[in-house]
């Protein structure tokens, strides 16, 4: 374990607070997942950019992690505040599909896209559809506990029966709107405005494709009650970290803490770690409005996911970054000439562990003041600027990148491909001239022609035989 203090901005108390896990030496961690209807645009995969960083710089100061990760494949509307379509359903539509079907494909996707960002898989990732006897339950103990009602044929928290609902989001109710994403009408089976479902029965969607038997008839989950469900039961009843991007604080996380703190009857959970928004130039991301842009889309533009990751990181994750072409060619310039910088780092020499030990400390402490990736990669320059032998910036820049993950060593073991490549062409081109000595030109010929398949073309000189890449 590290000696550096963490500290994070806390979204519960609006400050930065030293991190002080439950149990000592252990953090227990979630995530929300996505709601898997449609690709993850790139607005949306710098929240689990930045909260991947924050577990990989969990482990790195010496804390056991546990972190879990719900997958969104039932009840989440396409207003977050209970009205409109079921997302999920409206995916199948789209693509005439079975929401199971859809629910598989982009799930898968969203993993792919995780993989190509090196963004490592949490501990635990529980699809929605895998719980619902873990749902009904805690409904069941709210509706005992006097925390929930039914009308409509639904069941709805009622949130008037809490002192401190807003504790989150540090909104007042007259500020509300009935629908934050879309026009909608007003849900008129509820005793409070702010109240939320946490059952829906067939009396809502005639059409909805996953329905399952319940007390209250057939239905399926609110979207809010899934996170409760699934942290408590991989997770136990006290939370260290409950991450997920801003556009979650109100309702979703509101609704988490008010349904989980009710059901277990104590605090739930201690910091809450939320990323702001991707922007363009025309306002927050979204799958709806502008191009569609994904990792895959970058790629086929020809930029590295690397180049992405790393435009995310030189900003702090509690700013909105406005994403740009033009911003994007400046990073992918930074990252090429970065990893030119470190192919160049010889492999000789010994580690000077009393150097390395402070570098690690100066880039602890920079992430441990709340995240501050930026500072890091300043580190990450300083130290290869620094007075210090290769071996050491070669083993400071593989530890850095335990947490940054921006593919820096892909640098050394490039090295170590092309020494081979070396190593292979001349040991053809001498089989090759012992070929020709021995008057075998039809395999002096297809050693040059295999050579040239393989991209190296041979020039035979006064001198000896020259190669070069194609």
């Amino acid at each position: 374990m590290m000696k550096t203090k963490i500290y994070l901005y806390n979204t519960l108390s609006k400050k930065v607070e030293e991190f002080i896990p439950n149990e000592e030496g252990k953090v227990a961690m979630y995530t929300c997942g996505p709601t898997v209807y449609h690709y993850a645009h790139i607005g949306n995969l710098r929240s689990y950019i930045m909260e991947d960083v924050l577990e990989k710089y969990l482990r790195f100061a010496g804390y056991e992690v546990k972190r879990v990760m719900n997958i969104t494949d039932v009840g989440h509307l396409s207003s977050d505040g209970d009205t409109g379509e079921d997302k999920m359903l409206a995916g199948a539509k789209r693509e005439h599909k079975s929401v199971m079907d859809i629910a598989a494909y982009y799930t898968d996707a969203f993993m792919k896209d995780c993989e190509k960002l090196c963004i490592k898989k949490p501990d635990v990732i529980e699809p929605a559809t895998n719980c619902i006897p873990e749902f009904i339950h805690m409904i069941e103990v709210l509706l005992e506990k006097g925390y929930a009602y039914i009308a409509g044929d639904n069941v709805y928290f009622d949130t008037s029966k809490l002192t401190r609902y807003y504790v989150l989001s540090a909104q007042k109710e007259e500020e509300l709107q009935v629908g934050v994403r879309e026009d909608v009408n007003e849900d008129t089976n509820k005793k409070n405005k702010t109240d939320f479902v946490l059952w829906f029965t067939k009396s809502k969607f005639d059409n909805q494709e996953l329905k399952w038997d319940s007390p209250w008839g057939m239905g399926y989950p609110g979207w809010h009650i899934e996170c409760s469900c699934i942290s408590i039961k991989h997770l136990g009843e006290y939370m260290d970290i409950h991450c997920g991007g801003v556009d979650n604080i109100f309702p979703h996380h509101t609704n988490e803490i008010a349904q989980s703190e009710a059901y277990i009857g104590h605090k739930w959970c201690n910091y809450w770690f939320h990323v702001n928004h991707l922007n363009t130039k025309n306002g927050k991301m979204s799958k709806s409005k502008g191009e569609f842009l994904t990792v895959s889309l970058l790629e086929e533009k020809g930029y590295d996911p690397m180049v992405y990751r790393l435009f995310c990181l030189l900003s702090h994750y509690r700013k909105p970054l406005e994403f740009s072409y033009e911003a994007l060619d400046n990073v992918a310039s930074v990252y090429e000439k970065l990893i030119k910088r470190l192919k160049n780092l010889p492999e000789e020499g010994e580690v000077e562990m009393d150097a390395a030990a402070e570098y690690e400390e100066k880039f602890a402490e920079a992430l441990g003041n709340d995240i501050n990736t930026s500072s890091a990669i300043t580190v990450l320059y300083d130290m290869l600027k620094a007075d210090i032998n290769d071996a050491t910036k070669r083993y400071l820049t593989a530890r850095f990148d335990e947490v940054l993950s921006l593919g820096l060593t892909k640098a050394f073991e490039q090295e170590k491909e092309d020494e081979n490549l070396v190593s292979y062409v001349e040991q053809m081109i001498e089989e090759r001239r012992q070929a020709k000595k021995e008057k075998n030109f039809a395999r002096a010929d297809e050693i040059r022609e295999k050579l040239s398949e393989q991209g190296i073309v041979l020039k035979d000189t006064r001198e000896g035989t020259l190669w070069s890449r194609k």
